[in-house]
């Protein structure tokens, strides 16, 4: 193991881009909450970046192809913990999300159960028969992730089941879905989307209101839309730098350290850091796709792709959302956002990234 760990074959590039935009997050953390009930929030970051490093050297060292043999069991054990995140969970904010694992730490499951679905998306595409992937073969692999998927609803994450979807997606089209399959999937959503409105929770339903029509109810359902896109706003051309955002720092801005990070950044460091930070999410989005371009087989090749699915929805959902182009869904901004479990998930994928790249001088 230790002869597959020799510095020189890690993605170095890939790394030092991950830790500038941790940096830059953990320096807005600390500007946006500097003075109010989460001003510790920026050092726990720092702690979870740091067994995050941790975690990616663990993930990147033991060979992927290992890590996918075990996959039956990762993905019942997904599930059963899901399952007791509902029986035993911790609330918070309306939501049964979390494990108490020790005083004040608290693990959201459903970001780990991302890595169980890009293993299992990597096997079951690579085990297929034949050049494409047929209609059987994708209802078998959907009705698998279905299970944790309508778990976390019920917990309920909407946001955060969705983000298994482009996993799949991507190991689809990868795998050769034939496009007919996709339209008549687009066909299928289209006409059951008004249907499915009706079972979404008062509070998802109010988000969707609020996303078409902000202006509704400015100080009821749109005013996260509304405070988001004045700060976005107000960045301007350079920002008003650090600590001197008006809507974060006079708390207008809802949760400026989680969900709405990127509208207190886009305030302090305006168009000029909005762009800086998009340019290294795309870097980073590149070295991930590189990384599958040159894995050794098609396992690998699927891992890196999901990886780098996962991350993009990520990013466009959470940047969608601040500026009012998403409705709000709760979907972190990857390495940025305060919060531990998706930092400790997303190291632990990039372990994985790293991982199909070693094996291409083994194999």
């Amino acid at each position: 193991m230790s002869g597959y760990l020799s510095g020189r074959d890690i993605d170095w590039g890939m790394v030092a881009i991950s830790l500038i935009i941790c940096v830059l997050g953990v320096v807005q953390i600390f500007s946006a909450t500097h003075g109010s009930a989460w001003d510790d929030a920026w050092w726990k970051q720092i702690i979870w970046i740091g067994a995050g490093m941790l975690l990616m050297w663990i993930a990147t060292a033991i060979d992927y192809h290992a890590l996918m043999q075990h996959v039956t069991a990762f993905y019942i054990l997904s599930v059963v913990l899901l399952l007791v995140v509902l029986l035993v969970g911790k609330q918070a904010f309306g939501s049964t999300r979390w494990i108490p694992i020790a005083p004040g730490i608290h693990l959201q499951v459903s970001e780990f159960v991302k890595l169980v679905i890009i293993l299992l998306v990597a096997r079951f595409m690579t085990e297929l028969h034949g050049d494409s992937l047929e209609a059987r073969d994708l209802l078998k692999v959907l009705a698998l992730i279905a299970v944790p998927m309508l778990l976390v609803v019920k917990e309920p994450d909407l946001g955060t089941s969705l983000t298994y979807l482009p996993i799949l997606g991507v190991g689809a089209v990868l795998a050769g879905l034939n496009w007919r399959y996709l339209a008549a999937a687009a066909i299928i959503v289209v006409l059951i989307l008004p249907v499915g409105i009706h079972f979404l929770k008062p509070y998802q339903k109010a988000r969707l209101v609020s996303f078409l029509d902000p202006e509704r109810d400015p100080k009821g359902t749109g005013y996260q839309v509304i405070q988001s896109r004045i700060a976005v706003g107000a960045g301007g051309m350079w920002g008003k730098g650090v600590n001197q955002g008006t809507q974060t720092q006079l708390r207008f801005l809802p949760v400026p350290h989680t969900d709405f990070i990127f509208s207190a950044f886009a305030e302090e460091h305006g168009f000029v850091g909005v762009v800086v930070v998009l340019a290294l999410y795309f870097m980073l989005l590149m070295q991930i796709v590189k990384n599958a371009q040159t894995a050794p087989d098609r396992a690998g090749m699927y891992i890196c792709m999901g990886v780098a699915a996962l991350l993009l929805f990520h990013v466009l959902v959470n940047v969608g959302m601040v500026v009012g182009r998403m409705p709000v869904t709760g979907i972190p901004l990857p390495l940025m956002s305060a919060g531990g479990s998706s930092m400790l998930s997303i190291f632990i994928m990039l372990g994985l990234v790293n991982n199909v790249r070693l094996r291409r001088f083994v194999n």
